[in-house]
């Protein structure tokens, strides 16, 4: 050991605790930082080796070469060349500059720096229990159940090969991992239509990140950023933080608006492929006239693709930076969702003269990511964990959103005729984990989830994606990160019959008096209803006078059931052979005018639909 150097010659003893619940790993890195932030270990402090501490707590080497490598890549520690393992002079500084503002709470200092404000009250806040409910409609949560773990577990353990090692070991600090670029280029951004040479490249922790990197390299390109309404909190926060003046653009079903407004910004931040929060993508049209506005005042256009690889529904559309006239856009993307939560890697791809600028300000600010992270990923790509992964999530994705919008439109209709207390209707969206729901104008989301989590129900009321001083409290989102297929059936029942509840309304429309049986099949048989689903496409029912029911959905009727349906006593009943799970239906019928209304067995109005034709029985000479 170095002669002089700070704790060189000190014993090093951390009481682990091999029946805890964190791993041998964590609890190494938890002890460090607690030992910083008391003051114990001072900056330029050295620790042990990691196989002299390995050797003295009694555990494998890999497990404190892990625990050092995550401090380093986070800066409390930093490793110096031939020389060791060393409190990092910035975690000090943190340190410090916490005990000021904690001893000066009743006296604010003067010159205190700024700092985001807090967070917004209408803001989500997930319980940190979540996964105890049983029915979590949320997102953004990490499903155990998909983390590859033997496949990143042999990819990390490649990375840590002694070749492995003396690579990311003796390469410069600066110097992303070139395996993982490569894989990046030929794997990931092919995908999404971008062709990028390894200088137009970097690795960023996420997207956030990259986002307040990007604004403090090219601030004079982003003194007023153009920003969607709704979106990410945490984008408008960072930001604002990098001293941005924020246009709030308004988003639709065809995602962001684009016309002459945007010619009051110097920079776009937009997320085209699935809109956050709203899921919706933005249109092919739409694409063209915003890179052409771009082209023509000369804009920065920040792409963020977010959730890319979970597409559901529908072939994607290519980034706006694989287009024409997109060449000059910045694209950041995280790597899949499932890897998130543990590897908090993405990449920024954009002009190499940008690129390097902004390497600069991230080498100065945080150093490149783990590369030991980098080089597990570099592996993991190259063996083909990653597509094999993402074909398994895409699988377990498109089951449960597809299994929430079954029940969505099963549960909670949206018709032709006036809205029901539990209607909703849902944005139109290619793909994704999420499903963004329109309540009726009376409905209280923030109320309506509150009562919803003492039933065991988790959903995420939309207001504080709003940046206006007075959203729409009727919208929520509903994700499927978070619950099993199997519950979610039940998870939507129970949404609707709280909001039924909510509506002060439980037996619907109380004057609507159920027609007898032999009245239902006189005015129904032979007659077509027209009928609206709840992610807005068209629905006809054709009631054959022989009993057999015919349905066709969608714009182009791409979508067709039969089934059959009955008269028993005074109610109508109903069966689809796939549709509605394929499950008999009872109800009683009023009809006014053009307009069937469906009552349950407690008399409560549950759907409508308009009479658009009916037909008389053929004759018997016929």
């Amino acid at each position: 050991m170095a002669k002089g150097v700070p704790g060189s010659n000190r014993s090093f003893l951390l009481p682990l605790d091999r029946n805890a619940s964190l791993s041998l790993q964590q609890q190494i890195r938890r002890q460090i930082l607690s030992a910083i932030a008391s003051g114990a270990f001072p900056a330029d402090w050295r620790l042990p080796s990691s196989r002299r501490l390995a050797r003295e707590l009694g555990v494998s080497r890999n497990t404190v070469a892990l625990a050092y490598q995550e401090l380093v890549s986070e800066g409390h520690l930093a490793a110096r060349e031939r020389s060791g393992i060393f409190v990092a002079r910035l975690a000090q500084a943190v340190v410090e500059y916490d005990r000021v503002r904690g001893a000066s709470i009743a006296a604010p200092l003067a010159d205190e720096p700024d700092r985001p404000d807090a967070a917004d009250s209408r803001e989500f806040r997930l319980p940190p229990d979540w996964q105890r409910y049983r029915f979590p409609f949320i997102d953004q949560r990490f499903d155990r159940s998909m983390f590859p773990v033997a496949e990143w577990r042999e990819a990390s353990r490649l990375a840590l090969g002694n070749a492995d090692i003396a690579q990311w070991t003796s390469a410069d600090e600066d110097i992303d991992d070139e395996t993982l670029v490569e894989q990046i280029r030929a794997r990931i951004l092919p995908r999404r239509g971008i062709i990028a040479a390894r200088n137009e490249i970097l690795i960023v922790g996420s997207e956030q990140q990259a986002l307040f990197l990007i604004a403090k390299t090219l601030g004079h390109r982003m003194r007023r950023v153009a920003i969607e309404d709704p979106g990410l909190p945490q984008t408008r926060q960072v930001l604002e933080l990098a001293g941005a003046e924020l246009i709030h653009q308004p988003v639709d079903d065809g995602g962001m608006v684009v016309n002459e407004r945007l010619l009051e910004s110097d920079c776009v931040y937009v997320t085209p492929s699935r809109q956050r929060p709203t899921g919706v993508t933005m249109a092919h049209d739409r694409r063209q006239a915003l890179l052409a506005l771009a082209a023509r005042q000369n804009l920065l256009l920040i792409e963020d693709d977010f959730d890319s690889e979970t597409t559901v529904i529908g072939k994607p559309l290519p980034a706006l930076r694989a287009m024409p006239g997109g060449e000059a856009t910045l694209y950041l993307a995280s790597l899949s969702r499932a890897l998130a939560p543990g590897i908090k890697l993405g990449v920024l791809c954009g002009p190499a003269p940008w690129i390097s600028a902004i390497r600069k300000v991230r080498d100065l600010a945080t150093h490149r990511p783990s590369p030991t992270t980098q080089r597990a990923a570099a592996h993991f790509l190259a063996l083909g964990h990653y597509e094999t992964m993402n074909a398994r999530v895409l699988r377990v994705v498109q089951a449960r959103v597809l299994a929430l919008r079954d029940a969505i439109n099963h549960y909670m209709p949206q018709s032709l005729a006036e809205p029901l207390p539990q209607s909703v209707a849902i944005a139109p969206a290619a793909g994704g984990s999420t499903v963004w729901v329109r309540g009726p104008a009376s409905l209280d989301a923030r109320l309506l989830a509150n009562a919803l989590e003492r039933r065991g129900v988790l959903i995420e009321p939309a207001a504080g994606y709003f940046a206006s001083g007075a959203p729409p409290r009727n919208m929520f989102r509903l994700g499927v990160c978070g619950i099993p297929s199997d519950r979610i059936r039940e998870g939507v029942a129970t949404i609707a019959a709280v909001m039924r509840e909510m509506s002060g309304d439980p037996n619907g429309k109380a004057d609507l008096v159920p027609l007898a049986g032999p009245e239902i099949a006189r005015l129904l048989g032979g007659a077509t209803l027209l009928y609206r689903t709840v992610y807005g496409e068209p629905c006809t029912m054709e009631l054959q006078h022989d009993g057999t029911l015919v349905g066709r959905a969608g714009f182009a009727n791409e979508e067709l059931d039969t089934g059959r349906w009955w008269i028993e006593g005074d109610r109508w009943f109903r069966q689809w052979n796939a549709w509605a799970y394929g499950e008999p239906g009872a109800f009683a019928v009023v009809i006014r005018d053009d307009q069937i209304f469906w009552l349950d067995e407690e008399g409560r109005q549950v759907d409508s639909a308009v009479i658009a034709s009916s037909r008389e029985p053929p004759s018997e000479a016929a």
